[in-house]
C-alpha cells in the first residue's frame, strides 16, 4: 500500500496551503480568471500531479459556465460528503453564484443528498437562496436547519447505513420527471486523485460517493489541491444489493475493496481544481458534565472487564461528535487498556492522542473529521497514522451485520430519554428537527454494548437547574427501549440491561435525573403505575393527559419543574 511521502516538497506545500487557506475568498479564485477554459495551458502542475489518466486532463476547467450548463431547476443531485468533510466546494458556489447572477432566488430548486452532512459555510449558502427543496439524510448547517423547521426544505431524515442502498434502489427518485431511470441527475465527487487506471480517490471521507457515482447520470469532480492526497487510506466495497454476498470483514482493519471509486468515466463531464480545505471547527476541551460522563463509563467498562464480559482490549469502539465523545476516548487514553480497535463513523481529534500513547491499533471509520490543529497535526505524521486507518464507503462503516459481528461498543447522546429508556436523538418537543437520526440507530441497535450518555440537565435562561433531559415520555422516539443497555448521564448510569419496563424506573431516575427532577419524575410513576393497574394495563405505565406536561410547562413558564401532576 502506497501512502504521500511528507518529506516531499509537493507534500509540504499541500501542507502549507490546508494550513494557511482556511478562509473562503479564494473559494473560486482560479474559476473566475477571464479567459481561463479547458487545456493544459490554463492548468496548476498541482492538478497536473493529481490526475494521472491523460485523458481526464481534457475535462478540466475553470469556466464557471461549463458547470452550471449541466444545472437545472427541480434537479436531483448528490454531493460527497461526511461531518463537514470531503464535501465540494467549488460547484456549490458556481450554482449560488449563478442563481444570484440571474436573480433567481426562491425561483431556483433542488433534491440534494449527501452521505452525511457538507460544510457548514457552503451548505448554508444554498439555503440563504431558498435553493434546497428536498434534503437528505442528514445535515448540520443552521440555515439549513432553519429551512427545515419552517417549511421550505422537506427533509427525509433516515439511517445512514440505510440510505446508500434506497438511494441506489431509486426510492429517492419515485416522482423524478426528468430521466426518471437515474436517481440522480448529477453527482458531485470531491476527490484526491483519478488514478491511471481511472478510479477516483475521495479525500477525508467517503460516506456515500461510490453510490452516487454509480446512480448519477453525470459526474463533476472537484480536485482538491489544496490537502494532501489520501491514496491508499481507503477501501471501497459497492454492494449491490440484494442477494449479495456476506461482507467478509471479521476485523476491524480487513480490507474487502478498492483504494478507490470505480465507475463509468463517460460519465463525468468536467473537472474542476479546489484549492480551499475542509473547514472544521476547533476542538473545545471537555467541560466538567461531558468529564463525569466519561469517568462514569470508564469506571462501567472496569466492571465488565473485571466480571469478565469485556476483554482487556474492549470490544471495537463507536463514538459520536461532541464533547462527551472526546472526553471518553481521552479517558481511555490514560487507562490500562491497549490494543484498542475502533469502528465508528468518525475519528476525532482525541484518536490521535489514542494513536500516539501507542494503544490503539486501527481504526475503521467513513470520515476524519478532525479540528484545524488536528488536522496539521494529522499531515504532519500522516505517514504513521495513515496505514492503521481505514476509510469505508458508510454503508460498510455502519453496516448493521458488521457492527453486531464485531461486538461494538457504541455512544451516543441524545435529546432526551425517559423512565423506560426510550432515547430522542433528533427532535426537540417532538418537532424541531436538530440534524438527524445519523448512524445513531445503526449502531445502538445492533450493537454489543448500546450507550445514550448526555446531561442530567441542558442550560436555559428561565431556571437555574436548567432542561432535565430525564423526562416520564420522550416527545419523539427514535431509539426504543429494546435497544438500549446503558444510560449515563453526569450524575451517575443506570445499567438497564435485561430489564423490565417497571424494573428500569427507579435506576434511571435515581441515577440519572437531577436530583431537583427525581421526586416530580416518582411521583409521575407512582400516579401511572396506580392508574394503570386499576385498568390492568400496567406493563408501562404512563398516563397520556399527563406525560407531556412538564414540556408544555417549559414552553408556557420557562421550566420544567411543576408543582403538581393534577
Amino acid at each position: 500500500m502506497k501512502y504521500c511521502n511528507n518529506n516531499s516538497i509537493k507534500d509540504k506545500t499541500y501542507i502549507m496551503q490546508a494550513l494557511l487557506n482556511q478562509s473562503s475568498n479564494n473559494l473560486i479564485k482560479k474559476t473566475t480568471v477571464a479567459g481561463c477554459q479547458r487545456g493544459l495551458a490554463s492548468m496548476s502542475e498541482a492538478i497536473k500531479e493529481r490526475i494521472r489518466l491523460p485523458s481526464m486532463l481534457e475535462k478540466v476547467t475553470y469556466n464557471a459556465d461549463d458547470i452550471t450548463q449541466h444545472v437545472f431547476n427541480d434537479m436531483h443531485m448528490g454531493w460527497s460528503g461526511f461531518t463537514g468533510v470531503g464535501y465540494p466546494k467549488v460547484v456549490p458556489e458556481m450554482m449560488a453564484q449563478m442563481v444570484e447572477k440571474k436573480n433567481l432566488k426562491d425561483k431556483f430548486g433542488i433534491s440534494l443528498v449527501i452521505g452525511a452532512s457538507a460544510g457548514a459555510s457552503t451548505h448554508n449558502r444554498l439555503a440563504k437562496l431558498n435553493m434546497l427543496k428536498f434534503q437528505a439524510p442528514f445535515q448540520n448547517a443552521k440555515d439549513v436547519k432553519t429551512c427545515i423547521n419552517t417549511g421550505k426544505t422537506n427533509f427525509a431524515d433516515t439511517h445512514l447505513s440505510k440510505f446508500p442502498m434506497d438511494l441506489l434502489y431509486g426510492y429517492y427518485a419515485l416522482d423524478k420527471k426528468v430521466d426518471p431511470e437515474w436517481p440522480l441527475d448529477v453527482g458531485v465527487l470531491e476527490a484526491s486523485a483519478i488514478t491511471e487506471d481511472g478510479m477516483i480517490i475521495p479525500t477525508a471521507s467517503v460516506g456515500s460517493s461510490n453510490i452516487i457515482a454509480k446512480v448519477a447520470k453525470k459526474l463533476i469532480i472537484e480536485i482538491n489541491t489544496a490537502e494532501p492526497s489520501f491514496e491508499g487510506m481507503h477501501d471501497i466495497e459497492t454492494e449491490n444489493p440484494p442477494n449479495c454476498g456476506p461482507l467478509m470483514i471479521k476485523k476491524v482493519g480487513d480490507r474487502i475493496g478498492t483504494k478507490g471509486i470505480k465507475c463509468d468515466l463517460n460519465k463525468v463531464v468536467a473537472i474542476v481544481e479546489s484549492t480551499t480545505p475542509d473547514k472544521t471547527p476547533k476542538n473545545s476541551k471537555p467541560d466538567a458534565k461531558s468529564q463525569a460522563i466519561a469517568d462514569h463509563i470508564i469506571d462501567f467498562f472496569n466492571v465488565e472487564v473485571k466480571a469478565g464480559r469485556m476483554p482487556n482490549s474492549l470490544y471495537p469502539l463507536q463514538s459520536g461528535i461532541g464533547n462527551v465523545a472526546n472526553a471518553v476516548v481521552s479517558g481511555l487514553v490514560n487507562s490500562p487498556y491497549e490494543h484498542v480497535t475502533v469502528f465508528t463513523e468518525v475519528l476525532q481529534d482525541s484518536f490521535l492522542d489514542f494513536f500516539d500513547q501507542g494503544k490503539l491499533d486501527h481504526a475503521s471509520a467513513t470520515s476524519i473529521r478532525l479540528s484545524p490543529d488536528g488536522f496539521k497535526r494529522f499531515y504532519s505524521n500522516k505517514d504513521s497514522y495513515a496505514p492503521k486507518i481505514t476509510l469505508r464507503s458508510q454503508h460498510i462503516s455502519n453496516s448493521p451485520e458488521l457492527i453486531r459481528r464485531l461486538g461494538v461498543i457504541a455512544m451516543n447522546t441524545p435529546v432526551e430519554f425517559d423512565i423506560y429508556g426510550q432515547v430522542n436523538s433528533t427532535c426537540v418537543m417532538g418537532t424541531r428537527m436538530i440534524n438527524g437520526i445519523g448512524g445513531s440507530g445503526d449502531f445502538l441497535r445492533n450493537s454489543k454494548y448500546s450507550i445514550v450518555h448526555g446531561p442530567a440537565c441542558r442550560k436555559s435562561k428561565n431556571d437555574k437547574f436548567g432542561i432535565t433531559t430525564v423526562v416520564p415520555m420522550v416527545t419523539h422516539c427514535d431509539h426504543p427501549e429494546h435497544d438500549i443497555d446503558v444510560l449515563v448521564t453526569d450524575v451517575g448510569l443506570a445499567d438497564i440491561r435485561g430489564l423490565a419496563p417497571r424494573q428500569r424506573v427507579n435506576k434511571i431516575i435515581d441515577n440519572c435525573a437531577h436530583p431537583v427532577y427525581r421526586p416530580i419524575l416518582h411521583e409521575y410513576y407512582d400516579l401511572a403505575y396506580d392508574a394503570c393497574l386499576k385498568r390492568k394495563a400496567a406493563h408501562e405505565p404512563q398516563l397520556l393527559d399527563k406525560a407531556f406536561k412538564m414540556t408544555l410547562n417549559l414552553q408556557k413558564n420557562g421550566t420544567m419543574r411543576i408543582d403538581n401532576w393534577n
